[in-house]
C-alpha cells in the first residue's frame, strides 16, 4: 500500500453498499456509519452484496480519491452476517484485498487424553 500505515486508520462498512455510488454517496455512508471524520484522510472500505467488488474512499487534502477492485472469481466477503463494521488495521485490509480470509485454524496435532490421529499412514499411502 502507498499509505503510512502507522498513521492511517481504516474503517470497514459493515453492510453491503451499492457500488453504483460514487464520491458523494460513499461519503454520505461514511459520515452516517462511523464516528470518524471522512475529511481526515482515513480509508473507508465498502463492499457490494455479493462481495465481489470493493471500493475504498479517502480524502487527500485536495479532493476525494476512490479506488476499487472487482474479482472475476471468489469474493471479498463470504458471509455478511459475520461481518463487523468498524475500524480494522492496514494488515487486515491488505489480506482482504488479496483474498485471504483470516479465521481460526484447527491444530493438526491435538494433545491430551482425547486426542485422535488426524491421518493414518500405511504402506499404501495416507488415509484420513
Amino acid at each position: 500500500m502507498f499509505f503510512p500505515e502507522n498513521r492511517i486508520r481504516v474503517f470497514l462498512y459493515g453492510q453491503p453498499a451499492d457500488m453504483r455510488k460514487s464520491y458523494d454517496g460513499l461519503y454520505a455512508l461514511a459520515r452516517q456509519g462511523f464516528d470518524a471524520d471522512p475529511l481526515a484522510g482515513h480509508l473507508f472500505v465498502f463492499a457490494n452484496r455479493r462481495g465481489t467488488q470493493i471500493k475504498v474512499l479517502y480524502f487527500d487534502r485536495s479532493g476525494w480519491c476512490l479506488w476499487g477492485k472487482r474479482l472475476e472469481a471468489g469474493s471479498f466477503v463470504r458471509n455478511w452476517s459475520v461481518v463487523c463494521g468498524g475500524e480494522i488495521d492496514c494488515t487486515a485490509l491488505k489480506l482482504m484485498l488479496e483474498g485471504i480470509e483470516v479465521k481460526r485454524q484447527l491444530k493438526r496435532y491435538r494433545s491430551g487424553p482425547d486426542r485422535q490421529p488426524l491421518a493414518h499412514v500405511s504402506q499404501h499411502g495416507v488415509h484420513v
